[in-house]
């Protein structure tokens, strides 16, 4: 439910990036990736605090690939939805950012 509701919120461009959806990088599937930013967006269930070592060792080879990965639970999507796009809004300006002064 939780990946639902944010892709709405990024389908519907309120970011004005263009997100994939269940996108494979590697051997890794990411639930959401903006591939000109390299932003990759995770959201974790109840079953990631079981496999937080699986987590931690996926995001570091996605991070060594030079990717940002973000991570909201699904409980801060459905119910503090604005604090999750407040966040993913400010992380996308800092990269557009850190582009410009690299250029």
């Amino acid at each position: 439910m939780a990946e639902r509701v944010l892709w709405r919120e990024l389908k519907g461009k309120r970011i004005s990036h263009k997100f994939r959806r269940q996108f494979q990088i590697g051997k890794y599937i990411v639930d959401f990736c903006c591939i000109p930013l390299r932003l990759i967006i995770e959201l974790d269930g109840p079953i990631h605090d079981e496999q937080q070592e699986y987590d931690r060792h996926r995001q570091h080879w996605l991070e060594q690939q030079k990717y940002t990965v973000i991570r909201f639970k699904n409980d801060e999507v459905i119910f503090d939805r604005a604090m999750v796009m407040q966040k993913i809004f400010e992380v996308t300006g800092e990269i557009v950012q850190k582009y410009k002064r690299l250029s």
